[in-house]
């Protein structure tokens, strides 16, 4: 038997780590989401006239949106704070040209979170995402309550089981993942606005801004069943999440190198920031030793000890 914070723990990684792949390297491909003919260029970018200069921008964004997704891969440094729930970091490598794969180090910096992984002897892990499921590496604390075994597996088919609409748009967005959901957002909800043209890490970048509503567009955004995304939207509505605000960088090749998302939740307040660098990089992940690997149903089926 395992400890009742083993079990916590557990469950939480389930949503912590799945939310930083996604809020890292997210979103379902959508043809409609900015798939288009029409690029962005720097003359159009220099257009005059009301109509053209509220056109821009979209355009743009298409022409972003078609070069990242073609990209493949890249290097991803993340930071993510949900309200009290907690704050936490990333570093490491993404593809998506076949769902979510690659390696990232997770490392927890406060909340609830945060304190329940210092009572396993760590507040750091390492994920693995692979088509299906993903992987968490825990410390040796985690390996004497359960059987010798570092790892736990989180397969996508488990955790759309565990959460109802908000555990099945978690499995869809991590199967179905490219690193540009935020330009996606902003195409589909057409509130977006070239910001003006500035420097990240060194980099020349056109910053474009704007503000989604995140139960209307994860509809957009999503293979949902009109039932889950209803359940999805109720889970929504009762976290306090309504509208949320994305910033996007993006660099001279069409390519983002930054985004930014906040908004409000029950517990507090929400952000996300990401940078992304060396597009194209080589992203290998690979199944952990069996022997090695606890499945996540099989530990929160588990009876707990107090």
């Amino acid at each position: 038997m395992m400890s009742s914070i083993v079990r916590r723990v557990t469950v939480s990684i389930a949503v912590a780590a799945a939310l930083t792949g996604v809020a890292a390297c997210s979103g379902s491909d959508s043809d409609e989401g900015g798939r288009g003919d029409v690029k962005g260029s720097a003359g159009d970018r220099e257009g005059s006239g009301e109509a053209r200069t509220r056109a821009n921008p979209i355009a743009a964004l298409r022409s972003v949106e078609k070069s990242t997704d073609g990209a493949d891969s890249a290097k991803v440094e993340s930071t993510t704070t949900m309200g009290t729930m907690m704050s936490m970091k990333a570093d490491g490598a993404l593809g998506w040209a076949d769902g979510l794969t690659g390696n990232l180090t997770i490392t927890y910096t406060g909340g609830t979170m945060a304190d329940q992984m210092r009572q396993l002897g760590t507040t750091s892990m390492e994920a693995r995402y692979l088509p299906d499921a993903y992987y968490a590496k825990m410390g040796d604390k985690f390996a004497e309550q359960s059987g010798g075994k570092h790892w736990i597996k989180y397969d996508y088919d488990d955790l759309a089981k565990l959460a109802g609409g908000s555990g099945a748009y978690m499995k869809d967005q991590m199967q179905n993942t490219t690193p540009n959901q935020s330009v996606k957002l902003l195409l589909a909800s057409g509130d977006v606005e070239k910001v003006g043209e500035e420097k990240v890490r060194g980099e020349n970048t056109t910053h474009y801004s704007g503000t989604v509503d995140v139960a209307d567009l994860a509809g957009k955004n999503s293979a949902l069943s009109a039932d889950q995304l209803a359940d999805l939207k109720s889970q929504l509505q009762q976290a306090g999440v309504t509208t949320e605000t994305i910033d996007i960088w993006v660099n001279d090749e069409n390519l983002l190198v930054k985004k930014a998302e906040k908004g409000e939740l029950a517990t507090g307040s929400m952000s996300s920031t990401a940078y992304y660098s060396d597009y194209g990089v080589q992203v290998s992940a690979e199944e952990p030793a069996a022997d090695d690997t606890a499945d996540f149903k099989d530990l929160v089926q588990s009876r707990p000890t107090s």
